[in-house]
């Protein structure tokens, strides 16, 4: 399981001192759109300048197929490590995609998002007419047959995930209170011993760590349980 650091913050220069302090820690960095719409890939470079850290690019994107092909491989030259493309553009997109982004050299890894961790099921059969496991069970099973790497998920539907597809398919699962902190504005949260148990490969903490006093001893706390 690795850890990845959520920088959320509404300052760039507050995202690159945390940066900064974990420094060194065997974790990966989450990017998401707020950060990079503010702070551009420029800000990808800050970061990989600071120290060799994996960069998790957190854009959740959606579209037409070709056009979702064009935005990812645009996206894999930045020198990122991970992005995401939401499941529900369908298997074409998902195919699509992995066919264009598997003639680079190097690629990133591939997730596909499933059901965001701020629905709970009523409002989840509202948009998607159907239950949060059904509907994330099905959508893994199609992006593992289109060839990506893993799904972004709950805690809750990791080890369903592997049951249809494979061990080796990767979930990244947000929501991660590590401590039992407040939920704020996620649904399906969980903490580090229920991530642990049901076999996530990422787990995402965000606040948690961030509005920590000291942060660097909250990461490490966590590495050690990890």
């Amino acid at each position: 399981m690795k850890l990845c650091v959520a920088l959320d913050m509404a300052k760039k220069d507050d995202c690159l001192a945390l940066a900064r302090e974990l420094k060194g820690l065997d974790l990966w960095l989450k990017v998401g759109l707020r950060a990079y719409l503010r702070d551009g890939a420029k800000f990808i470079e800050e970061l990989k300048n600071i120290s060799d850290f994996k960069i998790f690019l957190d854009l959740k994107i959606h579209d037409i197929p070709n056009t979702m092909a064009d935005a990812c491989e645009v996206i894999s030259s930045l020198g990122v490590d991970m992005i995401n493309i939401h499941a529900s553009a369908g298997e074409v997109a998902m195919r699509v995609v992995m066919d264009r982004l598997n003639l680079l050299p190097k690629r990133p890894l591939i997730l596909a998002v499933s059901a965001l961790t701020s629905f709970d099921d009523s409002g989840f059969k509202a948009i998607y007419n159907s239950d949060i496991k059904k509907s994330v069970i099905n959508m893994s099973q199609i992006a593992y047959k289109s060839g990506l790497d893993g799904m972004v998920c709950s805690v809750y539907e990791s080890l369903a995930i592997k049951g249809v597809t494979s061990d080796n398919f990767i979930t990244l699962t947000p929501g991660i209170r590590p401590f039992g902190e407040a939920n704020a504005d996620q649904k399906r949260v969980a903490d580090l011993a229920t991530a642990i148990e049901n076999h996530s490969d990422f787990i995402v903490v965000g606040r948690p760590i961030y509005t920590a006093t000291n942060p660097k001893e909250i990461a490490q706390k966590i590495l050690s349980q990890i």
